[in-house]
């Protein structure tokens, strides 16, 4: 009861990213509150979850284990998770904001009348203050995330309805082991308490899944662009540089907008989350929507003909000069120095 919950997405018997970094956040979150960090799994043969999530500090795992929830269909998981949660009154539930969790969590909020904060960058515990009611609330979720744009951070809170509801983009968390010896509970539930015969009226007949094209998520070195690069041509001078130095190629908005990289590179707010070990940024102005998308980086090399552009303060190295001037120096350096 008023526990903390995380819906764990599954594909290829494997606990996707996303979910594993919300386990992470889930587990420092439960700390605070002093509550139990509690995993849901739902699909087929679920028998190697268990190992997966509880050195990230689960301390119980409901399992869902049918072979008709696998794969995702929309009407069985809300059934479960609705009921479930209505059972077990978590004060807090969070889950991936990818096309599973953009689907599943406003069913669930919705049935449970429960509000969602989508697309979270940051979650806190806090007290809020409802000074019209002359109320204090404590140990609040504070969901926070980007808004009108990306040109504010709003703080959301929801002080009366449970469970406390929110999906966070895959990349924002921090993943880590809690306790790499960690064990939890778990449980098993028969899969027809929970779901109706009418919920699997919709069955996946073929399923086709595109691989990525890009390894920007988990590249250590990415070369990215802005729309100072100045052209589809000049782009090609990131490449050039990402192949002698082994890195990936991002963009920013700006210049996906312009047609000088794919949208599969894009960067920021309204693209991948990433946080490399070296990352270049090639005139890119450093927009808070990009800057939300690679500011973890633990090195940021600026190149930039703008001495005052944004990104500039949140770099560790600032190169002033034309993407045409420094790039081609830069890969004669590194070809002449890898040798």
């Amino acid at each position: 009861m008023n526990n903390l919950f995380v819906y764990c997405e599954i594909e290829d018997l494997i606990v996707a990213d996303v979910s594993l970094e919300l386990l992470t956040k889930g587990r420092a979150l439960a700390n605070t509150l002093g509550c139990k960090l509690e995993a849901v799994a739902i699909g087929e043969n679920l028998g190697k979850i268990a190992e997966q999530v509880f050195p990230y500090g689960v301390d119980v795992l409901h399992l869902f284990d049918d072979y008709r929830l696998f794969p995702y269909t929309s009407l069985p998981h809300t059934s479960i998770l609705v009921k479930l949660f209505s059972e077990q009154k978590p004060q807090i539930a969070l889950m991936g904001a990818t096309s599973i969790g953009r689907d599943l969590g406003p069913r669930v909020s919705s049935a449970l009348g429960s509000g969602l904060t989508a697309d979270c960058t940051s979650l806190e515990i806090g007290d809020h203050e409802d000074k019209k009611e002359g109320k204090i609330y404590k140990n609040l979720l504070y969901q926070i995330r980007p808004a009108f744009g990306g040109n504010i951070v709003a703080t959301i809170v929801n002080p009366e309805c449970r469970p406390q509801m929110a999906t966070v983009r895959e990349g924002v968390m921090k993943r880590e082991f809690f306790n790499p010896n960690h064990k939890g509970e778990i449980k098993t539930y028969k899969v027809s308490d929970y779901v109706s015969a009418t919920d699997f009226a919709v069955t996946v007949i073929d399923r086709q899944i595109e691989k990525s094209k890009n390894n920007l998520k988990s590249s250590p070195i990415i070369v990215a662009g802005g729309y100072g690069v100045g052209s589809k041509e000049n782009f090609q001078l990131l490449y050039d540089l990402a192949s002698v130095i082994g890195a990936e190629v991002g963009g920013s908005r700006a210049a996906v907008d312009a047609g000088f990289t794919e949208h599969e590179r894009q960067i920021g707010q309204t693209g991948i989350t990433v946080r490399p070990k070296l990352y270049i940024a090639c005139g890119i102005s450093g927009q808070i929507q990009h800057i939300a998308g690679m500011q973890e980086s633990s090195i940021i090399i600026s190149v930039n003909a703008d001495p005052n552009a944004p990104i500039n303060t949140i770099a560790d190295y600032v190169i002033n000069g034309n993407i045409e001037e420094v790039l081609p120096k830069m890969i004669k350096y590194y070809k002449k120095n890898s040798k």
